[in-house]
């Protein structure tokens, strides 16, 4: 296994050859998908629902899914996502009423549950959620759009979770989306990722096995965090 995870955004793909596209960068090396639903409420964008994560599996897509929820309410779309075949589902803490209660409605779907944070989300939300988290999402950018700009600032909060992580005593893995490309992912593995999350820098090249390669090749100078 790999000890850092490589997981395309389908955000960045070409969405009228989705099925394509997602098996093409599997095929290509990474190692999961990462699939945007956004409801132009949560966030100012409308993209994509259960319907098309469902569609993904029928077309044959066997890869682990992890769908970022950028939706309010939420719970019962994490019923709809887990029905079509999310292996995990992440959060929003703000668009929850109950934060915890949606986290456990995830695992009891079957999925494993996340907990996404936004630039300007604290990091104290994470108290007294670690046993019902097995992931936590730093977001590197503001929700919305793919091929933003990778806020810098975020380093310390990628650090600042990571070290929260450790001392939790849990095996939760850390994920960081937004703005990952060839030329910073090995500084965002360093300051603690293990997922990390590319789009546009993978799907805008015309050649995904080439560009997922060199990203492994800046991963492996990085040591594991776990």
């Amino acid at each position: 296994m790999n000890k850092h995870l490589i997981s395309a955004s389908l955000l960045s793909a070409d969405f009228a050859r989705l099925g394509e596209e997602a098996q093409s960068v599997m095929d290509a090396g990474a190692d999961m998908l990462h699939f945007d639903a956004m409801d132009n409420h949560f966030v100012p964008n409308l993209t994509i629902g259960p319907l098309v994560c469902a569609a993904l599996r029928r077309y044959g897509i066997q890869a682990n899914i992890n769908v970022h929820m950028m939706v309010q309410p939420v719970d019962r779309l994490i019923v709809d996502f887990s029905k079509a075949g999310a292996t995990s589902i992440t959060i929003h803490y703000e668009a929850s009423e109950n934060v915890e209660r949606s986290l456990m409605l995830i695992r009891q779907q079957g999925c494993k549950a996340g907990l996404a944070l936004k630039p300007e989300t604290s990091v104290r939300c994470l108290e007294g959620l670690y046993d019902k988290m097995d992931l936590i999402l730093v977001m590197s950018v503001n929700p919305g759009f793919g091929g933003q700009t990778f806020i810098p600032e975020i380093f310390d909060k990628i650090k600042h979770v990571r070290n929260l992580i450790s001392a939790s005593g849990r095996h939760i893995s850390l994920a960081v989306d937004g703005g990952i490309k060839i030329n910073n992912i090995a500084e965002v593995a360093n300051a603690g990722a293990d997922v990390l999350i590319a789009g546009s820098a993978i799907f805008n090249e015309p050649d995904y096995t080439k560009v997922i390669a060199e990203m492994r090749e800046q991963l492996a100078t990085v040591s594991p965090h776990f």
